[in-house]
């Protein structure tokens, strides 16, 4: 099963800028914020969080069904914030590629509502 997905963001150490022009020299100071890394992490791993949520309802309608056994076994195989849907029950996979009708909800899910979801975890994560 998979894990929460965990974000590592490094911030390089200060830098200097030196640029010197007819005028005179121009000196640039780059410092990163002490809590920046720490900050953006927990939003993007939020923003992970909202796609996978927001993926498994959009899918909802789309997947094929009879006992929504399927459906229920993507709740239960997903861990909210790993960037993976599982599905727990062993035909899920054939319904997924060979079904007549409701074949790769997931890719019929993404054409419809991807900007939906994009919006939504740029939001998020703060862009």
């Amino acid at each position: 099963m998979a894990q929460k997905k965990q974000f590592q963001i490094t911030t390089p150490r200060g830098r200097v800028y030196t640029s010197a022009n007819v005028n005179g020299t121009v000196t640039a100071k780059l410092e990163w914020a002490p809590g920046f890394a720490r900050k953006k992490a927990e939003s993007f791993s939020r923003a992970q969080q909202f796609v996978d949520s927001e993926c498994l309802r959009y899918m909802n309608p789309l997947t094929p069904r009879r006992t929504c056994m399927m459906i229920k076994s993507a709740t239960l195989g997903t861990v909210i914030g790993s960037g993976s849907i599982e599905y727990l029950t062993p035909y899920a996979r054939r319904q997924y590629y060979e079904h007549k009708t409701k074949a790769k909800w997931f890719e019929r899910m993404k054409a419809s509502h991807k900007d939906a979801i994009v919006k939504g975890a740029e939001r998020i994560a703060g862009q």
